[in-house]
């Protein structure tokens, strides 16, 4: 038998019933990773004794007949920036070189609870914003991954594991998720507690998952939403049952507005060309619609929040070590450091007009459909490309996931983004699973 490469809904089912050990899981994993990772670099630490000390564990649990989460004996990749009490988390930065924390980020304890292995720490661009790392795109080596979530992207698209955890603060999940061609889901802010992962911005802050399948993103925002104090945007409140409804029919066919933005004249001719190839395809399930002007704004007023947030954030660095961080980081933090309360202020509260302005608009329709990237993957690894299809949906929290159902010239993906109601990830999930039945999409095979 040869388990992998597999989703993880689907390999969950396996070991629960038996039909595959996690070590197994662990081992094909291990065996995808030294046949890729000389050329990917998607791994900024991987303790392959640990991993399989975990498969055993989690092996010896199913055999005593105890009970078994819904990861049990699942491989996961962590992304750089979520502490782990086992292993390193050095942030994308030689300033945290070696640092060792003591105990494991909310999001990571939640896997463990669920019965997944923490396989290891995936590769992150610097501080998890715009500095690349080391990760090469799995479709084409030559090209950028997308970041800040760079090596979680790489490591699934390429069958090492079948999911992964992500952040985004601007595009950083919906992003490296459209370049590689997987499944990427930015949950609604609060959804998922950021507690000890890398602080950014607790306004545009989000745990960002990606995964083979809509299913499996699912399954992991069950496994990971909930309320913790660590974290003041969470809230006691009941289980969004986000797989049990992506799983269902739509009561009624989904309605979708096609929204374009002012970064429209942004996007590539493939770009353009596949949209349009979409929204006939869609017929009268679609609505081409504008967002108000107030939305022009949004990259100005996420670049306010972003940078001021930034400035704070990472000042203790700077002062410790600024000669060791990048150029364009610094340049960013300085910019932070000019930031008026009164733009700040006016930033966050159009922000907030947008998310309610968007909460009356979903009234009419299930979801928002436009691009999550530009076009394919830029060439050179200078850059992680551009996040501005991403920026408003950050900034106005509500949900977002990138399907690969795209291709361009090359034959490299573009992710289709959807967008939901703020709170509404099921229903958001549900229309996602619809899309791709609609678009007779299958889950695109591992690469090389």
């Amino acid at each position: 038998m040869t388990p992998w490469p597999r989703g993880v809904a689907e390999t969950a089912r396996l070991v629960a019933e038996g039909r595959a050990s996690s070590e197994e899981l662990v081992a094909a994993a291990l065996a995808r990773i030294e046949e890729l990772e000389p050329e990917l670099h998607a791994w900024a630490h991987l303790d392959r004794d640990h991993a399989r000390e975990q498969a055993r564990a989690a092996d010896a649990i199913w055999r005593r007949g105890r009970p078994v989460g819904l990861l049990h004996g699942v491989p996961i990749g962590v992304k750089d920036i979520f502490d782990t009490r086992d292993m390193p988390t050095e942030n994308g930065t030689v300033l945290d070189a070696g640092r060792r924390p003591t105990a494991d980020a909310f999001a990571v304890a939640r896997l463990r609870a669920a019965g997944a292995v923490i396989l290891g720490k995936t590769e992150t661009t610097e501080l998890a914003v715009f500095t690349p790392g080391p990760t090469r795109n799995p479709r084409d080596p030559g090209r950028t991954p997308g970041g800040s979530s760079s090596g979680s992207a790489a490591a699934v698209a390429c069958g090492m594991v079948g999911a992964a955890l992500g952040s985004q603060t601007n595009g950083s999940t919906i992003r490296p998720a459209a370049f590689c061609g997987v499944f990427g889901y930015k949950p609604s802010h609060g959804l998922i507690p950021r507690t000890r992962m890398l602080h950014q911005s607790r306004a545009l802050d989000h745990v960002g998952l990606l995964a083979r399948s809509v299913e499996d993103l699912a399954l992991l925002g069950d496994a990971l939403a909930g309320f913790n104090e660590g974290d003041p945007d969470t809230a006691p409140a009941a289980a969004p049952a986000l797989a049990r409804v992506a799983a269902e029919s739509p009561p009624m066919t989904p309605r979708l507005a096609f929204v374009k933005t002012v970064v429209w004249d942004r996007a590539e001719a493939d770009t353009r060309a596949g949209f349009a190839e979409l929204v006939g395809h869609l017929g009268d399930r679609v609505v081409e619609e504008t967002l108000p002007k107030p939305f022009d704004r949004a990259l100005e007023h996420h670049g306010t929040i972003h940078e001021a947030d930034i400035a704070r954030a990472f000042a203790v660095l700077a002062r410790r070590g600024g000669d060791r961080l990048s150029p364009r980081l610094m340049t960013m933090i300085e910019r932070g450091r000019g930031v008026s309360a009164l733009a700040y202020n006016d930033a966050l509260a159009a922000a907030r007009s947008m998310t309610l302005w968007l909460a009356d608009f979903f009234h009419d329709y299930d979801a928002i459909v436009t691009p999550a990237v530009a076009g394919q993957a830029p060439v050179g690894l200078e850059s992680t490309g551009d996040p501005a299809f991403c920026t408003t949906w950050t900034l106005a929290g509500v949900p977002a996931v990138s399907l690969p159902l795209l291709s361009g010239a090359d034959g490299l993906p573009i992710g289709v983004q959807l967008v939901g109601a703020k709170g509404d990830d099921a229903r958001l999930l549900r229309t996602a699973n619809w899309l791709v039945r609609m678009c007779g999409a299958e889950p695109r095979k591992p690469e090389p």
